[in-house]
C-alpha cells in the first residue's frame, strides 16, 4: 500500500480513519467525491458517522452538509443519514435512509442539475466548503492525485476546500492511471472560453487531479470495493421498449436524418438502458460512439464487442460480472474510455455541440409530453434530476423511456397531467413504452396527446385517457393544451381499475 502513496510529504500524514473524521465538526460543509455508487470514501463517512452517534448519545448537537457528485454508497449516505447526521444533502441521491428522512422534512435536499454544481459551489450559493473528503487511487511522487472509478465534482471540491482528507483505496486498479481527462480550463462568466472539446474521444486535460499538498490534513488508506448493482436480464417489457427505440433509429437513418455511426449516445441508469445497449450490439449500427455521465454494463458490452469505438464519462456503474471483465481487460478498456469530471461530462454546450442521442428513464409523462422524473404525487421525492436535464434540453434527440404501467399494472405512467415537471413538453421529442413509440417532434399539443395515448399508453388506460381528452377539447377554457384541472389531479389521488381504486405509490 505504501507505493500508492509516492509525496513523502503526503505519506507522513497517513492516519486511521477516526481520527481523520475528528477533524470534521458540527456544521461543516464536506464536499465528498462519489458518483452513482462509484470513487466514493468508504472509512471517513462511516467513521464520520460513528462521530455523530456517539455526539447525540451524548446529547450534543451535530450534523453536516454533504455535498458530493452524484449517489453514493450506503457506507456515506446511509450511514450518515441513519445517525440524522445531515442537515443538507445535493445534488443527487438514491439512498433509502436519506430519502425518507427528506420526504419527512428531517433533511433539507436541494436537487441540482449535475452540470450545474460547480458553477453554483463556486459562486457561493452553498455557502463555503470546509472539507473535501475524496477517494483517489494513487498520489504520485510530486502530489498529484489519480482519481479512481469517478471524477464527478472532485476538481471543484478539492480548488474550494480549506482543508482536504484522501482516502486512498488500494481496491481500485492502478490501471485506471491514464484513464482520466481532468480540464482545468473552466472559468466563472465574463471569463470564459471555448471548451476545445469536438469530439467525445478528444482529450483536453491532465491524467491527474491537483492539490496543494499544505491542504492535505490527512491521507487514510483503504482496501473497500465500490457498492455495484446487478441488474437484472432484460424481461419483455424492456426487450420490447429496446426494439422500439432500434426500429426508430433505423427509420431516422433510412430517412437521413442519422448515419449508420448515428451520433454520441448518453443513457440513464437501469435495466432498461442496459437493454437498448443489449439490442445495439451486433445490430446494423456502429461503430458507435458514447458522450454521457455513467458507463454502465450495456455500454461495456458494447465496447468489449467493438460496437461502441469510444466512451465518455465521469463514473463506472458497473454490476458484479462486468465489473470483473473491465478489472481484467483494463489494459485494453483504458485506450478507448475517458472519464471526465462532471462538469465537462454533462456540460450543455458540448451535448449540443457533439448533437448527443439521449435516451432516460421517468416516473410519468402526461399526453403533451411533459415528464416528471422525481416526483411520487408531485411531493414525495425519489431521487432527483440528475443529468437527465442536462442531456434532454441539449441534445440532438431526447428519449424518454417506461413501462407503460407501474405497481403491478394498477397505475399508468401516462397521465392527463403530470404531478411534477421535471423536462416539458418543449424539450421532449419522443417517448417509448412497451406498448410503441411516440415522436412528438413538430406536432401541436393535441395532435402530441393523440400519439401518446395511442402509442404508448396501457390498453387498459388508453379508452379512458382518450374519453378525458374529447371532454378536455369540448370543455375546456382554451384549446392549445386542453385540461380539466380537476380531474386531471384526481389520476394522481386513485385509479379505477377492475373494479377497485389504488392510491399511487400503495
Amino acid at each position: 500500500m505504501a507505493d500508492r502513496i509516492g509525496h513523502p510529504g503526503l505519506a507522513a500524514k497517513v492516519m486511521g480513519a477516526d481520527d481523520a473524521a475528528a477533524l470534521i465538526g458540527d456544521g461543516t460543509h464536506v464536499g465528498m467525491s462519489g458518483f452513482t455508487g462509484a470513487g466514493y470514501p468508504k472509512a471517513v463517512p462511516s467513521a464520520l458517522a460513528r462521530r455523530i452517534a456517539d455526539a447525540h448519545a451524548r446529547g450534543d448537537p451535530f450534523a453536516v452538509g454533504v455535498w458530493t457528485g452524484a449517489s453514493t454508497g450506503p457506507e456515506l449516505d446511509g450511514a450518515l443519514a441513519a445517525t440524522h447526521g445531515i442537515d443538507l444533502r445535493m445534488p443527487y441521491q438514491s439512498d433509502p435512509v436519506t430519502r425518507a428522512q427528506i420526504n419527512a422534512g428531517e433533511m433539507d435536499y436541494v436537487d441540482v442539475h449535475l452540470s450545474q454544481v460547480a458553477q453554483m459551489v463556486w459562486e457561493g450559493f452553498f455557502g463555503h466548503l470546509d472539507v473535501a473528503v475524496v477517494e483517489v487511487t494513487a498520489v504520485t511522487p510530486d502530489g498529484d492525485l489519480v482519481p479512481s472509478t469517478s471524477i464527478g465534482n472532485n476538481k471543484t471540491w478539492l480548488d474550494l476546500a480549506d482543508r482536504v482528507i484522501l482516502e486512498v483505496n488500494a481496491w481500485q486498479p492502478e490501471a485506471l492511471d491514464g484513464v482520466h481527462d481532468v480540464y482545468y480550463g473552466t472559468a466563472l462568466p465574463p471569463h470564459r472560453r471555448p471548451i476545445p472539446l469536438v469530439h467525445p474521444a478528444d482529450r483536453i486535460g491532465a491524467p491527474h487531479l491537483r492539490c496543494p499538498a499544505d491542504k492535505v490534513v490527512a491521507v487514510v488508506q483503504t482496501d473497500a470495493p465500490d457498492r455495484h448493482v446487478d441488474f437484472t436480464p432484460p424481461g419483455r417489457v424492456s426487450a420490447a421498449i429496446a426494439g422500439h427505440v432500434l426500429d426508430f433509429l433505423g427509420h431516422e437513418v433510412a430517412r437521413g436524418r442519422l448515419s449508420r455511426q448515428l451520433l454520441p449516445l448518453q443513457s440513464g441508469v437501469g435495466n432498461v438502458a442496459n437493454a437498448v445497449m443489449a439490442g445495439l450490439d451486433g445490430g446494423p449500427f456502429g461503430p458507435l460512439t458514447a458522450f454521457t455521465e455513467v458507463l454502465q454494463d450495456g455500454m461495456l458490452a458494447l465496447l468489449r464487442s467493438g460496437t461502441l469505438a469510444t466512451a465518455s464519462a465521469t463514473a463506472l456503474s458497473l454490476g458484479k460480472e462486468a465489473l470483473g471483465d473491465f478489472r481484467a481487460n483494463l489494459a485494453d478498456y483504458r485506450e478507448r474510455l475517458v472519464l471526465r469530471p462532471q462538469e465537462m461530462s454533462n456540460h450543455p454546450e458540448l451535448v449540443r455541440r457533439l448533437g448527443v442521442i439521449a435516451m432516460n428513464g421517468m416516473l410519468e409523462a402526461d399526453i403533451y409530453g411533459n415528464v416528471n422524473s422525481t416526483h411520487v404525487m408531485g411531493s414525495r421525492i425519489q431521487n432527483g434530476i440528475g443529468g437527465s436535464g442536462d442531456f434532454t434540453r441539449n441534445s440532438y434527440l431526447s428519449m424518454f423511456l417506461s413501462p407503460s404501467t407501474a405497481v403491478r399494472g394498477d397505475i399508468s405512467c401516462i397521465v392527463p397531467m403530470v404531478s411534477h415537471v421535471d423536462h416539458t413538453e418543449h424539450d421532449v421529442h419522443v417517448l417509448v413504452t412497451e406498448h410503441g413509440l411516440a415522436d412528438l417532434r413538430g406536432l401541436a399539443p393535441r395532435q402530441r396527446a393523440r400519439q401518446v395515448i395511442e402509442h404508448c399508453a396501457h390498453p387498459d388506460y388508453r379508452d379512458a385517457l382518450g374519453d378525458y381528452l374529447d371532454r378536455a377539447e369540448a370543455g375546456a377554457t382554451g384549446l392549445q393544451t386542453p385540461h380539466l384541472l380537476d380531474e386531471a389531479l384526481s389520476w394522481h389521488v386513485a385509479y379505477l381499475r377492475h373494479g377497485t381504486m389504488r392510491a399511487i405509490g400503495s
